[in-house]
């Protein structure tokens, strides 16, 4: 009792914050601000009702909390109080909450106390439904050690899902396709897709100006065949939700790619896949706040012939095209003896293979060298 009333008097005078209070107690401040509303209305006697000297029975054994804070210094140091709760106490069988964890650690010295952040502001509300908007953005980091590898990952507005994440060499436009390939293959056609100004998504005739929506990409032409109106964003912090998230990955995908002895990015795409973004969407999804889904299933052609680049050409005397320092070839068929000067289209596939297309037909496929496939003509550079 004279112990609290020690605690009571220097909080009153402001001499103690209620947390160092309570730490003077030996309990949270939580508990010491109950202590305090039960001294108030009732003084010591209500305190002696309440069994104040009593050690609580959920109280952890001090073993317990040893291989806690063993296995943070030991293996997980710098990670972050969320990340060794997640990757490795709950896993471990750990049956304490989140909060107890932090402490601990805190306690410890191994975490630092942070500042309370103010209310965040939101600027937009989420899309009601999954399906009507996805994002998607690019992060460079080096995410293995002197490695510099884009990140790609393509989200839900309404629920913050990630439908896909992959390293690359260099974000581009190939590395959009893949992205919202795997969307599509995965949940169907979404309403709308929001990204930045990158040049791979928009022309922008005037640096930081608006995008130019009369003349797309690529990207932007693939987009409108499917149907998916594209939303550019003129600022960081309209990207905000991506960008935060971003900040997780480089924080806890850094750290279990060291942790697992992961060093190419075949191996970090297949961690990806199989384990980080399973375990990453189950602890950060959010609820819609509207029931059911947007997306539309699709029904139509390849998406490989969609989704790839498609350049104009018109068919030289010898029956090639020219491409990009090579030719190719068009092998004789059964419809016309020859395309001499014929308008025709080359499709570069994200495998950096190539075909030649007359109107709807596919009149041959290269290799990404220009080598007829499936036949023994070669291309000459």
């Amino acid at each position: 009792m004279r112990r609290f009333q020690e605690a009571y008097d220097g909080w009153a005078e402001r001499r103690l914050t209620q947390e160092e209070a309570g730490q003077l107690l030996g309990v949270t401040e939580r508990t010491f601000r109950r202590y305090v509303d039960r001294y108030e209305d009732g003084g010591l006697d209500a305190l002696r009702d309440q069994r104040l000297l009593q050690p609580s029975h959920r109280r952890a054994p001090p073993a317990e909390v040893s291989d806690v804070v063993d296995a943070y210094r030991r293996v997980y140091d710098g990670w972050t109080s969320q990340h060794f709760f997640s990757h490795y106490y709950r896993p471990s069988g750990g049956s304490r909450g989140y909060t107890w964890v932090k402490t601990r650690l805190q306690n410890a010295g191994l975490r630092k106390r942070e500042k309370r952040k103010g209310t965040h502001r939101k600027r937009r509300d989420r899309a009601p439904m999954p399906g009507m908007m996805i994002h998607q953005d690019g992060s460079r980091h080096e995410w293995v050690p002197g490695q510099m590898w884009d990140l790609i990952v393509t989200m839900d507005d309404a629920n913050s899902e990630q439908y896909s994440m992959f390293f690359v060499p260099e974000e581009g436009t190939q590395s959009s396709f893949q992205g919202v390939r795997e969307v599509i293959e995965k949940n169907g056609l979404s309403c709308s897709f929001y990204s930045d100004r990158g040049s791979h998504y928009w022309h922008t005739p005037e640096a930081g100006g608006k995008v130019d929506k009369k003349n797309p990409t690529q990207f932007g032409r693939a987009m409108k065949h499917l149907g998916i109106e594209m939303i550019a964003a003129y600022s960081p912090e309209a990207r905000g939700r991506s960008e935060r998230f971003f900040g997780t990955h480089q924080d806890r995908l850094v750290k279990e790619l060291a942790l697992y002895g992961i060093t190419t990015m075949e191996a970090a795409n297949r961690y990806i896949r199989d384990r980080y973004l399973p375990a990453f969407n189950a602890e950060f999804m959010v609820g819609p706040t509207e029931p059911g889904s947007a997306f539309v299933e699709w029904g139509g052609p390849d998406l490989d012939d969609i989704l790839c680049e498609q350049h104009d050409r018109t068919v030289g005397n010898d029956n090639c095209v020219s491409f990009e320092g090579i030719k190719l070839q068009i092998p004789p068929d059964k419809y016309r003896c020859h395309y001499i000067r014929t308008k025709v289209s080359v499709h570069r596939y994200n495998d950096g293979s190539l075909g030649i297309f007359h109107g709807p037909r596919k009149l041959a496929t290269y290799d990404p060298t220009g080598n007829l496939v499936g036949n023994m003509l070669r291309a000459t550079a």
